[in-house]
Parts: structure tokens; C-alpha cells; sequence
């Protein structure tokens, strides 16, 4: 495995397993995975929130079983903060989704395995162009993979806010005519998976990251005032790991520009 550029805040978090497990509950209000219970794949979370992403990928990998679900999460929020090659970056999505299609295979009831699965074949679809991504059928299989997450496990905020990304993308790349019917796609929808993921996660930055995009999507400039109040609350966030950071460093980002 080729050396993935570093987590430009190195050092910053240093989380060992004894203060991961007193505060997995706020990290983990996001994604809903349960504290591991094997030792190893403990360690590789740590690994994970301190920003470690390669390292964590590998030890999950190594450590098997639930391992594969930080694996997973390393991978993608690597891919999608620090790449920079497209082309990894794709590639780093598609590892991510069948590693993931196949642990949903093995454990359907793993809400995880379905969750990295769609976030994976979404931001894949991204960077390939929604339209183009549609065309394939990726939409339904990312739709599909999120709504069995959301019944598996209803407190999971990111899928929540995955789905309600799902609905303003389909919306504005397609219509709502087109979106409605092809794809089951609503604007009401949409905006409101955004507020359950809130209720859910309140100190979410990525929450009103993608909530804010979602507004300006769907309703255009009638609602830029309360996108940029959405992205500003993000970026005023204190985040509690490297996940964290890089929202809050993307939200700032935007707000510069």
C-alpha cells in the first residue's frame, strides 16, 4: 500500500483506548457502531480518531470481524478529505464499497456494512458525475443501502444525512419530476432527514455542512442566508477527533472562498 498523504493535523488528538471508550458515545453519535469489544479492533478506532487514517485501515483490515468497519470509515473519510489524485481517490471509493457490500453479505444485519457501502458508491458517484452515476444505476443501489441502514439502526444520524443528500442531488441533477418518479426523490423529504440527522447528532458540522448544500440545491438563493448561518455554526464547532477537524476545516474553507 502506497503511503496516503498525512492528516494535516498530526499530533492533535491523542486518544488511547481508555478515553476512546469514555467518550465513543459523542463520537460515535454520528454512525451508531456499537464500542468494539475485540481489543484490536478498539485499536484501530484509535488509530482512526487520532487521524491515523492509513494505519487504522490497516489494523482494522488485520483485525477482521468489526475491523472492517473502521477499515471502511478510514478509507472513505481519507478518500474524500486528503486524496488528491482523483484517480486513488475513486479507486479508494470502489475498495470501500465492495469491502463493505461484502460484509453486508456476511452480516445483513451490520447497519455499518450497508452505511459505508452507500457512502461509498455515492461519493464515487460524485466524482464521476451524478448524472453519469444515475445513468448506471448507482442511485438506486446508494438509496437502497441507506433505507436499510435507517431500519436497522433509526438513530444513525449519518445515514440520515447521507439519504437527505441523496434526495437534493437526485433533485438538482435530474428534476423533480423526473427525480420523484424515477427515483422516489422529494425535496420535503430531503430537508427533513437533514433535521432528524440534527435531532440526532446535534453537534454535527457535517450535518449543516450538507444540509446547507441541500438548501441551496433545492430552494436556490431564497435560502443562501440560512445555508451560510448553517456553515458558520459548522465552523464555530469544537471538534473531538480528525473526522471532526476536517469538517470543520472544510466549512471554514467555504466560508473564505
Amino acid at each position: 500500500m502506497a503511503t496516503w498523504p498525512p492528516f494535516p493535523h498530526a499530533g492533535h488528538y491523542r486518544y488511547d483506548r481508555a478515553s476512546l471508550k469514555k467518550k465513543w458515545p459523542r463520537l460515535h453519535a454520528g454512525d451508531a457502531e456499537p464500542v468494539p469489544q475485540d481489543g484490536a479492533v478498539l485499536q484501530a478506532w484509535v488509530l482512526f480518531h487520532n487521524g491515523q487514517f492509513q494505519q487504522a485501515t490497516e489494523a482494522g483490515l488485520a483485525a477482521g470481524g468489526a475491523g472492517i468497519t473502521v477499515a471502511n470509515k478510514a478509507t472513505a473519510i481519507h478518500a474524500n478529505y486528503l486524496e488528491k489524485k482523483e484517480k486513488t481517490r475513486l479507486d479508494l471509493f470502489l475498495q470501500v464499497a465492495e469491502r463493505a457490500a461484502a460484509q453486508a453479505a456476511r452480516e445483513p444485519r451490520n447497519a455499518n456494512a450497508w452505511y459505508w457501502h452507500a457512502y461509498a458508491l455515492g461519493r464515487y458517484s460524485q466524482g464521476i458525475s451524478v448524472a453519469k452515476a444515475l445513468a448506471q444505476g448507482l442511485g438506486s443501489k446508494v438509496k437502497d443501502a441507506l433505507e436499510r441502514t435507517i431500519a436497522l439502526a433509526p438513530a444513525h444520524a449519518d445515514a440520515h444525512i447521507a439519504l437527505g443528500a441523496f434526495h437534493a442531488e437526485v433533485i438538482d441533477k435530474v428534476g423533480a419530476l423526473i427525480g420523484g418518479m424515477t427515483y422516489g426523490a422529494r425535496k420535503d423529504t430531503g430537508l427533513k432527514l437533514f433535521q432528524t440527522a440534527l435531532v440526532l447528532n446535534p453537534d454535527s458540522a457535517i450535518a449543516r455542512i450538507e444540509y446547507a448544500n441541500a438548501m441551496v440545491m433545492l430552494e436556490g438563493d431564497a435560502r443562501m442566508q440560512e445555508a451560510t448561518a448553517l456553515y458558520e455554526q459548522a465552523a464555530a464547532s469544537e471538534p473531538q477527533d480528525a473526522m471532526e477537524h476536517l469538517d470543520v476545516d472544510l466549512a471554514r474553507t467555504e466560508l473564505e472562498d
